[in-house]
């Protein structure tokens, strides 16, 4: 049986676009090989509206950490998040965590306020002063029922 030079060639094509396209998804899912890397601190929101395993937490606009495991407390009924903090980031122990927007059409991702404190945050601890998402939805619908809650 014999192959055509295309065929072989065609074939190495595709075998490297799907080798790039597995680059790519990895990087762009922020997975890591080896041991994880970073420090845990806990969280507990109303909502999480837009945010998933993996999302990126942000300080001034620059991935600091990434979101690494999601509940449901029974106790509470809200949400407790775990992120992944960059060993090399500390956080004074007054930071707050707010969910935010990229835009009307962008994802959410995590976003830390950092405060004034002189003392930080260590693995493990929890982070109190959170605010959850903002429903896009709920907010169009008070707005076109008039309501002024």
């Amino acid at each position: 049986m014999s192959h055509s030079a295309t065929e072989v060639i065609v074939g190495g094509l595709v075998l490297a676009g799907a080798i790039a396209f597995g680059a790519y998804a990895v990087s762009a899912t922020g997975f890591a090989m080896g041991a994880d890397r970073g420090y845990p601190l806990s969280a507990s929101f109303r909502s999480l509206e837009g945010i998933s395993v993996g999302s990126d937490v942000r300080l001034a606009g620059v991935k600091v950490g990434s979101v690494s495991d999601i509940r449901l407390n029974p106790e509470t009924y809200r949400a407790d998040m775990t992120l992944r903090m960059m060993n090399d980031v500390q956080l004074p122990d007054d930071s707050s965590i707010v969910i935010a927007s990229e835009g009307l059409l962008g994802g959410n991702f995590v976003e830390i306020s950092p405060g004034g404190s002189p003392f930080y945050y260590g693995a493990g601890d929890e982070v109190l002063d959170t605010q959850g998402s903002v429903s896009l939805m709920s907010l169009l619908l008070k707005y076109v029922a008039g309501g002024s809650e």
